[in-house]
């Protein structure tokens, strides 16, 4: 008999093995969908096989459900059933990383592009603080709010998809932004670009009601609407896309992924400026002649709706293309296997910690706050982000102030050394912790030394100087007929001068004059291709020359020449302080990554662009603005009486400002890394520094002195 019961027992074990076996089986099923789907008609019979699943699972079944080991959310290239073999040879992260690199240039070219309609809006709509305010940073608004819950439910499902919807949402921003200039009058070409000493100054017609301009509401609406969908579409980009791109690379080359993917953002911002400022220039006088003088706006909002129009198209084949990736690419079940074996890297309090029912989705974003490393992270890219802001609103200021550059250049010589800067930057610092396979406190160090060394950089361009030209009303008195800070004296106060329109002219005095007006010359003509000026009543010193008709020039068209030769070292500096400023953000992205457990890296990256971006819509713009309010000592104030942009700013109060905000930032970068690579195998280990360990145990000699 007990033989017969021992046969019996291994009968039954027998049948268990097999039906456990059966069911390992139908688990790996899901994995070989690839190679067994080879029309649409057996596709739809395999999904519906899936569908019919049982929901009790067993023990070996829950084990591929986790999200941390999970291989059954690995699927076919294809649109849900329909599946094609000869397309999943783009089924792997090259080739996603491929078009999310399109995708952020695209993404990067249309904001620079929205930044550019803006000025026209300004130029041509008399806008008020308010609502430049709003038309500029209610996509930072729209991204703060959603950033959060976009990190959330999208974790939860397949993030190619999430993707793919933020660049569908991002090709309607842009027919937003496009409908405008291919339907309304926006742009009005202005006849008279020289503002010259004349009665006729004093009895011209102003119309200082900019609400009467017709549609300026609808301009408003649809400009910040599409700034809304395009801050809402940045999220699932930045936030999903990169986690993605982190779950299915080894983590040794995070740095080189987060680094391509990152930095190319400032590559397309640097791409939509450039293709902005084409759109501003006029087009040649053929085209003119052809269409008519009264048709131009038509020639020059062209070139804007064609762009938005363009980019709306790529957008949607983007958005086509990556709904096809599936939850998780072949072989991320092995590669999730083998990154269990590496080192520990993140909170141990979040050690086989999952995001479930019982925990709310608050208790979720609670748990991550008291992450003293992504925290410290997070404030970390803050700073970084305010001093690279800062750098594009006040270097323009001071390279006017310090160097007498035009508006124009100014802006021109910032955008081509800073938004560079930023690229290169970025990408340095990811290959570079790629290239080392770095650990995440060694990543800590190194955001620390580059900081360090970007600070004393930026300190000694303020050693730089340069002989500056004489400027009439900023930093020369109109040889004492007039006053520092004022571009008005004896000699022009009867042109009735207007500081809206700035065309600088040299005078033959060799001093450098706010516009023809304010030279108090009366007349201009052409000679040898360039613009000259007669009869200028504030001129009265410096060598005379004459035209071909003998009649002597005062002034030419254009700024005098500094012979500046220590500019050159100014942007040296400058460049290479901006180049070391921005190497710490990829290191920073992927300590918030690889601090917390997989199913929290998504959430992780929701809360640190929730606070980058209410960071950069609130304070930055009141503090910037602020601080050049004060630094400021010559307005732009028209006829209306409304205050414009400054145009004479104190030299030593905006450089004390401007170095107090850049290094101030950089400063908290300092000491946050300091503090993180202090506590950080504590949080990650729970091993307790040197120091720690001394007061222990000094308290307790202390404790059994007593005792």
């Amino acid at each position: 008999m007990a033989e017969v019961q021992q046969n019996t027992a291994e009968v039954k074990k027998a049948k268990e093995v097999a039906k456990d076996d059966k069911r390992t089986s139908e688990t790996e099923g899901p994995q070989k969908l690839h190679t067994l789907m080879k029309t649409i008609p057996t596709a739809k019979k395999k999904f519906k096989k899936l569908r019919k699943r049982k929901k009790s699972l067993t023990s070996a079944e829950l084990v591929l459900v986790d999200p941390r080991y999970s291989a059954s959310k690995e699927g076919p290239f294809g649109l849900g059933p329909i599946v094609f073999p000869f397309l999943q040879r783009f089924n792997n992260i090259d080739c996603f990383m491929t078009l999310y690199v399109v995708a952020v240039i695209i993404h990067g070219a249309l904001f620079a592009l929205s930044d550019k309609t803006l000025n026209i809006y300004q130029a041509q709509l008399s806008l008020s603080k308010l609502e430049i305010y709003f038309m500029d940073f209610s996509g930072y608004l729209s991204s703060s709010i959603v950033a959060i819950f976009i990190a959330h439910f999208g974790s939860k499902g397949n993030r190619a998809r999430w993707v793919a919807a933020a660049y569908t949402l991002m090709g309607l921003g842009s027919i937003i932004f496009a409908i405008p200039f291919s339907i309304y009058k926006i742009v009005r070409p202005g006849s008279q670009k020289i503002e010259l000493c004349m009665e006729e100054n004093i009895n011209r017609n102003l119309d200082c009601d900019g609400n009467s301009i017709p549609d300026r509401l609808k301009f408003i609406y649809f400009h910040i609407i599409g700034q809304c969908i395009l801050g809402i579409a940045e999220m699932p980009i930045v936030i999903l896309g990169l986690t993605f791109i982190c779950d299915h690379i080894p983590t040794s080359s995070s740095g080189f992924y987060l680094a391509l993917g990152h930095s190319t953002y400032l590559m397309g911002y640097l791409l939509g400026v450039v293709a902005g400022t084409y759109n501003f220039q006029f087009p040649p006088k053929e085209k003119i002649n052809g269409i008519g003088p009264a048709n131009l706006y038509q020639l020059l909002q062209s070139r804007w709706w064609k762009c938005f129009s363009f980019i709306a198209v790529i957008s949607f084949c983007l958005s086509l293309m990556m709904a096809g990736f599936p939850t998780s690419l072949p072989g991320a079940h092995k590669l999730r296997l083998a990154k269990r074996k590496e080192p520990p890297t993140i909170d141990r309090r979040f050690k086989d910690m999952e995001i479930q029912p019982h925990l709310s989705f608050f208790h979720a974003i609670w748990y991550i706050l008291r992450n003293p490393l992504l925290l410290t992270q997070a404030i970390y890219l803050i700073s970084e982000s305010l001093t690279f802001n800062a750098s594009l609103y006040f270097l323009p200021y001071h390279l006017q102030s310090q160097f007498l550059l035009t508006p124009k250049i100014a802006s021109l010589l910032t955008g081509l050394f800073v938004l560079p800067g930023g690229v290169i930057g970025h990408f340095l610092g990811g290959v570079i912790v790629d290239r080392l396979e770095m650990t995440n406190k060694n990543k800590l160090k190194f955001s620390l030394v580059t900081t360090v060394v970007s600070v004393a950089l930026f300190l000694l361009i303020f050693f730089v100087e340069c002989e500056t030209t004489a400027f009439a009303g900023i930093n020369e008195d109109y040889d004492g007929f007039g006053r520092l800070g004022n571009l008005t004296a004896e000699c022009n106060e009867y042109c009735d001068c207007t500081t809206s329109l700035y065309s600088p002219v040299c005078g033959r005095d060799e001093k450098e004059y706010f516009s023809p007006c304010f030279a108090g010359c009366k007349s201009t003509k052409v000679f040898q291709n360039a613009k000259t000026f007669y009869n200028c009543s504030c001129i009265r010193e410096g060598l005379t020359t004459s035209d071909d008709n003998g009649h002597f020039i005062d002034a030419f068209d254009g700024k005098c020449n500094t012979n500046c030769l220590t500019l050159p070292l100014f942007f040296a500096f400058y460049f290479s302080a901006t180049v070391f400023s921005n190497m710490g953000s990829i290191p920073a992205i992927s300590i918030i990554i690889q601090s917390v457990p997989v199913n929290f890296s998504s959430l992780g990256m929701g809360v640190t662009y929730t606070m980058l971006k209410f960071t950069a819509s609130v304070p930055e713009p009141f503090l910037f603005s602020l601080a050049s309010t004060i630094a400021c000592i010559y307005w732009d104030t028209n006829r209306c009486g409304v205050k414009g942009r400054c145009w004479i700013y104190d030299k030593k109060t905006l450089v004390l400002e401007f170095m107090g905000i850049w290094v101030t930032f950089e400063l908290i970068t300092v000491l946050l890394n300091i503090y993180a690579i202090q506590v950080y195998d504590f949080v990650v280990k729970g091993e307790i520094t040197e120091s720690k360990t001394k007061l222990v145990k000094v308290e307790k000699e202390i404790k059994e002195r007593k005792a």
